[in-house]
């Protein structure tokens, strides 16, 4: 997968520098898409990463074959 990065995500990589692109990549491939209640062209995935355990949330729009990276973060 491609990704691009949004500017608020772009600030926020700093302050969560353990999530990685490929734990983004991996919630993607392992999580039903789920639409944003508030934008209706981005999609939430929600799932748990394996080694730690703890549930990640990716919110990101797909453009052609890029998908643009809006916000990561850590449910619990």
């Amino acid at each position: 997968m491609k990704f691009d990065d949004s500017l608020h995500w772009q600030r926020q990589k700093i302050y969560r520098p353990e999530i990685t692109e490929d734990l983004i990549e991996l919630c993607i491939c392992n999580s039903s898409k789920i639409r944003d209640r508030d934008w209706l062209d981005a999609w939430n995935a929600v799932a748990q990463i394996p080694p730690s355990g703890r549930m990640l949330k990716v919110v990101y729009k797909e453009k052609s074959k890029v998908i643009k990276i809006i916000t990561a973060y850590w449910l619990n």
